[in-house]
């Protein structure tokens, strides 16, 4: 996993509540259990005007024009702005896989669900929980004609709008660290690499019939 660093993104306001994961990656394309290639269909039904299908080539699919990411405005961002109870529904983590694949590294909402709350943090996404008026007036700076950039600074918990106002955000410090240094479960554990050798030596010597 990439550590989190500082960075600006553009914001693309996806103005619904309860987004589940179903509609984040439609149940069709999780026959893959690698993180890459899910980005294509990201939102598929809202973001496509047919019907996508496993392995299909998105490139030439007729888009949906009222859907936000298809505005040139937001084709770039990288940080979606959302409502309340974000990434309901399902456990799948093929949701955060398919968000960052698409090239979103941070997600705002006043809420989000668990699982998927959890799942983004393993998979190098910030999910980011401000009050609802915060993020109506980001709603509101988003939408204008001029696309909203936002400076993310993790370490510092903060984000900083193009005028220069601070927007001040809380991140569990285990999970803030986690992200800082590039570490899922796998990366956390092979930190600890040389203790789990050195105890499959020591096993292997005094139970030798178990291997």
């Amino acid at each position: 996993m990439e550590k989190f660093v500082k960075f600006d993104g553009v914001v693309a306001p996806l103005d619904r509540s309860n987004v589940d994961t179903d509609a984040i990656i439609p149940k069709q394309f999780l026959k893959s259990i690698k993180r890459s290639g899910f980005g294509p269909n990201l939102f598929d039904e809202w973001r496509y005007l047919d019907q996508g299908q496993p392995d299909q080539d998105c490139s030439g699919r007729p888009l949906n024009p009222s859907f936000v990411l298809n505005d040139p405005r937001y084709r770039s961002a990288t940080i979606l702005l959302a409502r309340e109870n974000f990434g309901c529904g399902s456990s799948r983590e093929h949701a955060p896989w398919a968000l960052a694949d698409y090239g979103f590294k941070v997600i705002i909402a006043p809420s989000f669900a668990d699982i998927f709350f959890n799942n983004c943090f393993k998979n190098g996404i910030l999910p980011i929980v401000l009050d609802t008026k915060k993020v109506d007036l980001l709603f509101v700076e988003a939408s204008r004609n001029e696309a909203l950039v936002l400076s993310v600074d993790l370490d510092a918990q903060q984000l900083t709008t193009p005028v220069g106002d601070l927007i001040p955000f809380d991140v569990d410090p285990f999970r803030r660290l986690c992200l800082l240094q590039g570490l899922d479960d796998i990366g956390l554990t092979l930190q600890h690499a040389e203790e789990i050798r050195a105890f499959e030596e020591r096993r292997r010597a005094s139970a030798p019939w178990v291997f």
